[in-house]
């Protein structure tokens, strides 16, 4: 078998269908899309939003969908590096009124979370509502002690 010898199987391809070249090839004049009317035109169908006087889908829904979406119960935490802690003194607690003294936090009211960016060479006593694995073993092996409050 050469490749010149390859042909398709038996009813595998068909010729396409020329519709509009007359009465003679079988799909002349309306070229098989009967007489006038909206799918005898160009375009048919309408577009993809229209529903025939229905409301829209796209226009049925709420607002925000999708990635622009934001939960509207998640919980915003004040993100304190251990490098930022640095500057405080380790023999006092570090509560969050004493990270709000400091200038650490952008909301008050908002929960604290320590993240383990930096090194810690001081014992620091920390009160926080969350703590990343990583700052606390850096705390703990520094001597210092982590709580958690609610």
């Amino acid at each position: 078998m050469k490749l010149n010898d390859l042909k398709p199987n038996e009813g595998a391809k068909r010729s396409k269908k020329r519709v509009g070249r007359g009465p003679s090839a079988g799909q002349g004049k309306t070229a098989g899309k009967g007489t006038k009317g909206q799918h005898a035109r160009q375009g048919a169908g309408g577009h993809l939003y229209r529903q025939g006087g229905n409301l829209p889908f796209y226009r049925r829904l709420p607002f925000m969908r999708g990635e622009g979406f934001t939960p509207p119960n998640r919980v915003e935490f004040n993100e304190v590096s251990l490098s930022d802690l640095e500057r405080l003194d380790s023999a006092v607690e570090i509560t969050p009124e004493v990270l709000a003294e400091a200038n650490l936090l952008r909301k008050k009211r908002n929960p604290i979370v320590i993240l383990g960016n930096g090194e810690v060479e001081k014992a620091y006593r920390l009160k926080v509502h969350r703590i990343t694995k990583g700052a606390r073993s850096k705390i703990e092996a520094a001597g210092g002690s982590v709580e958690i409050i609610g």
